[in-house]
């Protein structure tokens, strides 16, 4: 009877070139193949009736220079630093007491975390829609306790927008915070009262420096996020609150320039990259 001999390590490395090569067609096929597309168009002209010519031009990228989209950029990043500042501020608390709560309790409050995102985004950004009017249920509350004598305007409003914002990408920040937090022993701490430090002291100098590099990815995932977000601009913000996304949208299906569309798509891209590139760099910096 013939023994049949065990898989050679010769079959496993051929079970991993076959994973890493379907992995390879997969991300070319969906990010390569359609960014690579995407960039081709941004050089392309726009006819009359919004056909593209086939016709290489510098004019889309040119065009980007216009103070009205100089004006939206600038909207973009400032209404995703303040989303990404007001995250990190409800975030932070949140993954430190999730982190120093008890072991049982911990999976719970995670659970509560993540609930937000088993819900569809648009059912969500429709749920503040109906808080926020002039009728909702916060002006009705302040009403009735006699803060406020008239509703108080806050749909269709940047803070409207920096809200759904917030609401929406506050996992992003918990989760990284959290999984960096757990990993500090409550011992520092403890070390650092006994040394007479008080509770603020010691998540200054001891809790924070240590949760760095949470922080960052927490922040790095909310503010790109918020600058490539589109639905929430677009339902609390309405026309006075364009972000880039709804930029890009208006242009491909409204306007039908679509190369100066994908010109817009290939520099917010470029934006994003070069910051992912910064935090990393300066990440680099700071644990060397």
């Amino acid at each position: 009877m013939k023994i049949p001999k065990p898989n050679s390590g010769h079959d496993g490395w051929r079970w991993l070139d076959w994973i890493v090569g379907v992995t390879l067609v997969w991300a070319a096929a969906t990010i390569i193949v359609p960014f690579g597309a995407v960039a081709v168009v941004s050089f392309a002209t726009r006819e009359t009736y919004g056909w593209i010519q086939w016709t290489a031009t510098l004019t889309n990228y040119r065009d980007i220079w216009h103070p009205l989209y100089g004006r939206i950029l600038m909207q973009s990043i400032g209404l995703s630093t303040v989303t990404t500042l007001c995250a990190l501020a409800l975030g932070f608390p949140l993954a430190y007491l999730i982190a120093r709560a008890s072991p049982r309790w911990q999976p719970f409050w995670l659970v509560l975390i993540l609930v937000p995102l088993w819900t569809n985004f648009l059912v969500r950004t429709y749920a503040w829609m109906v808080l926020l009017r002039s009728e909702g249920l916060i002006n009705s509350l302040f009403l009735h306790v006699g803060l406020i004598q008239e509703p108080l305007s806050m749909l269709y409003t940047p803070s409207a927008v920096v809200i759904g914002l917030v609401y929406g990408y506050l996992p992003f920040m918990v989760l990284p915070i959290y999984a960096a937090m757990e990993r500090v022993p409550r011992s520092l701490e403890e070390a650092a009262r006994d040394l007479y430090a008080g509770f603020w002291t010691s998540i200054g100098r001891v809790v924070v420096p240590l949760v760095a590099p949470g922080i960052a990815a927490g922040c790095l995932l909310v503010f790109l996020a918020g600058l490539g977000a589109y639905l929430t601009p677009d339902l609390l913000g309405g026309a006075k609150t364009m972000m880039v996304a709804n930029l890009i949208q208006h242009e491909f299906l409204v306007v039908r320039d679509w190369p100066l569309g994908s010109a817009v798509s290939v520099v917010l891209m470029a934006l994003a990259l070069a910051i992912v590139a910064a935090v990393r760099r300066i990440h680099h910096a700071i644990v060397s």
